[in-house]
């Protein structure tokens, strides 16, 4: 049996009128609850009626209006705003006698919230009338767990929004997914939207995506410490010869005269117990981190507070520009004798651009000071976590790492069909239509020529026949496909389905970076779809939680 959940909606009730039915506690705080968000409680309830104490101190103040009679269903037309002939913007039922605190859920449409407010945060829980104790208290596990100044955050970043919108003028942003209130879905499709050299008015726009990601990707911990000077870091607009100062930085300043050197390390798929022991050490030793935008929060989380951090503004149409940034300010720290920890996700030299930043290095003389520390790339652990065996008898007996996205944003040679390999694609949601169109269908350099009229002959068609035998196979719509977000993070999502239909499953579902796709007959070895659906979503990751119940301590 399946149970019904309910749509949550947070209603702006300034200004409106609400009529409570009854007289006992719940009463009480419903009317509360009422005055917080600016309406007007009106109380129906009979001259005879026995008023809980507190609601009849709020009656005694004059902040309730009390309406001494039983309900009449006139009262619902008549004692509402004038502005919408009279009917009452919502109605909350406690009928139950005075000293019990239940309301009548057979008589509700709808439910109030266990609420924690901080500012204009509000985090609100339901069990859908299966407990309300329950409710109350995973409100306050989920409270107690939130860093301090959330709430002062999320005011902050919303003037910085603000800001950003009046100044540079992208109401248009809206139609793209960066203006849109509604707080309900994911990131869209476009979050990470690959921006090419020829999108200048993408460009402009640099300061909203960056914000964006902001929000997306810095742990929650460092949004809540957000200070005005980050602020204005953020509201700068971005200077290629100039680099901010890394935010949160220390006032403790490094041991003097002390070789520096740069660390660069993989920081895994995601889970912070997927860090190697070293790659750890690092992050507890180091003087200055520079990490890119998509290491995990958990992982970011482990850095100490006395450690100044700078990730990268690898918002796209940016990432070069960024990527430089970070170079120069790594060896600026060597210089100065720091340890540097250049922190990327997964492992550097899985399409982490460790290559190249090893060369950086070099050509400025710096080779000997780098180290470079492996990670857990998430081409092989992500299908892991997702249930997929990359390699499997009989299915799978190979497996191939490819990116989606070439250099400077253009499509790479896409792979031909083997039947018995898995391919991992990285970097290739933001461009799935297209990488899909590469996989399935023929690319027009690889389509033979047409031979004019009259200019047919034998050997045309021996060439013709010959190129499109030589043709590399291509992949059947139907061969199974999962796309697998944030691996090994408490919101992981997969999502299983076919190549036919994994673009509309994207466009529905929305986007959660950083993502990759999976391909190959490995993807429905263990994780059938059932019968006539064209994709189903799994939320949640509970891989490691072998690690909770292991005493760390033990010999």
């Amino acid at each position: 049996m399946v149970s019904r959940i309910s749509l949550l909606t947070a209603t702006n009730a300034e200004s409106h009128i609400h009529l409570i039915i009854g007289s006992n506690s719940l009463a009480a705080a419903r009317c509360g609850q009422s005055l917080a968000v600016g309406a007007s409680p009106i109380l129906l309830a009979p001259e005879t009626a026995e008023l809980h104490y507190a609601l009849q101190k709020r009656v005694d103040d004059g902040e309730v209006k009390w309406v001494k009679d039983a309900f009449q269903e006139n009262y619902l037309f008549t004692l509402g705003r004038e502005d919408i002939n009279h009917v009452v913007d919502a109605v909350f039922v406690t009928s139950a006698p005075r000293d019990d605190d239940h309301d009548a859920p057979q008589l509700c449409s709808f439910t109030l919230l266990s609420t924690h407010t901080d500012g204009p945060l509000q985090i609100g829980v339901t069990t859908n009338g299966r407990g309300c104790k329950l409710s109350s208290r995973i409100r306050r596990e989920i409270a107690a767990s939130l860093p301090q100044n959330l709430g002062d955050a999320c005011l902050r970043l919303g003037d910085v929004r603000k800001r950003i919108q009046e100044e540079d003028n992208l109401l248009h942003l809206a139609q793209a997914g960066y203006g849109d209130d509604d707080e309900s879905a994911d990131q869209p499709a476009t979050f990470n939207k690959l921006v090419t050299d020829a999108d200048l008015d993408a460009a402009k726009n640099r300061r909203m995506r960056w914000l964006s990601q902001i929000c997306e990707y810095w742990p929650l911990r460092r949004l809540a410490a957000v200070t005005d000077d980050d602020v204005a870091i953020i509201l700068k607009s971005y200077d290629t010869v100039s680099s901010p100062e890394p935010i949160g930085k220390s006032g403790l300043a490094s041991e003097a005269k002390r070789k520096g050197r740069i660390i660069l390390a993989g920081s895994g798929p995601g889970h912070p117990d997927l860090l190697t022991r070293a790659t750890y050490k690092a992050i507890q030793s180091a003087d200055l981190i520079l990490a890119d935008k998509l290491v995990p929060a958990g992982v970011l989380d482990l850095i100490p507070r006395r450690t100044p951090v700078q990730i990268a503004r690898k918002f796209p149409g940016n990432a070069d520009a960024a990527q430089n940034e970070l170079q120069e300010m790594a060896i600026a720290g060597v210089r100065e004798g720091k340890t540097v920890l250049r922190l990327k996700q997964g492992d550097p030299y899985i399409y982490g651009r460790g290559g190249e930043e090893v060369e950086y290095f070099r050509n400025h003389g710096l080779g000997d000071k780098v180290v470079v520390l492996p990670g857990v790339t998430s081409a092989l652990s992500a299908p892991l976590f997702a249930n997929i065996p990359s390699t499997q008898r009989d299915v799978a007996d190979q497996v191939l790492i490819c990116t989606g996205t070439g250099k400077k944003g253009k499509p790479p040679a896409p792979p031909e069909y083997t039947p018995t390999r898995t391919v991992v694609f990285l970097m290739a949601l933001h461009r799935i239509e297209g990488l899909v169109g590469e996989l399935t269908e023929y690319l027009e350099t690889e389509r033979p020529a047409q031979a004019g009229a009259g200019d047919v002959t034998s050997d045309t068609l021996k060439q013709n026949e010959t190129f499109t035998l030589s043709r590399r196979a291509l992949w059947p719509r139907n061969t199974p496909c999962a796309v697998i977000e944030r691996a090994s993070c408490p919101d992981q999502r997969v999502i299983r389905t076919t190549l036919d239909t994994v673009v509309k499953a994207i466009e529905q579902e929305g986007s959660r970076p950083p993502g990759l796709l999976v391909v190959g007959r490995a993807c429905e070895f263990l994780n059938k779809l059932e019968s006539g659906r064209p994709w189903s979503v799994e939320e949640g990751f509970s891989g490691l939680d072998i690690t909770d119940s292991v005493d760390m301590g033990a010999a």
